[in-house]
């Protein structure tokens, strides 16, 4: 479990910064750090559906 943590946490970084890299202004930047929260879990569960777990 704690494999996973570091792994959602490190996609999280990167998310987060590339969504504010390409952010234009301050309400896209905010979105960008909700899209940062959600863009691992959603990666995890389309590699988990691939994978058929």
């Amino acid at each position: 479990m704690k494999d996973m943590c570091s792994i959602y946490g490190l996609a999280f970084i990167g998310a987060l910064v590339y969504y504010i890299q390409h952010a234009t202004s301050f309400w896209n930047g905010c979105l960008g750090v909700l899209k940062a929260i959600v863009w691992p879990a959603m990666l995890m569960y389309k590699v988990l559906a691939m994978l058929n777990m």
